[in-house]
């Protein structure tokens, strides 16, 4: 059987009562006789079944569920991370080039 919550418009009190889904609701306060209304509650909701998680509608394999690669050289893992950096300090950044690039179209220009 529902519990159901009722609240009282003259006095405030709230209450709880078992009912059956046949039965009429309550329409008068136990403790001053006045008039009640029901509660009503927002549910949880709980989503069952497929479909409902991310990892449901993907197709193929994700990287969570590819092993990372170890390193083959016999270097520690450590010593893997800062060579990316090294690699990456040796590219020129984009405003040199712009800079270049302007220098290049001016020293055109003055000829």
């Amino acid at each position: 059987m529902p519990t159901y919550t009722y609240q009282c418009a003259d006095c405030g009190v709230a209450f709880d009562q078992f009912q059956k889904f046949a039965d009429d609701p309550l329409t008068e306060c136990p403790t001053c006789h006045g008039v009640v209304k029901r509660v009503i509650h927002p549910v949880g909701i709980v989503f069952k079944g497929a479909g409902w998680y991310i990892t449901d509608s993907r197709s193929g394999t994700s990287d969570a569920t590819v092993p990372a690669a170890t390193p083959s050289s016999g270097e520690p893992a450590a010593a893997t991370p800062s060579a990316a950096p090294a690699a990456a300090g040796t590219e020129p950044k984009p405003a040199a080039k712009a800079t270049e690039a302007k220098a290049a179209v001016e020293s055109k220009a003055a000829d």
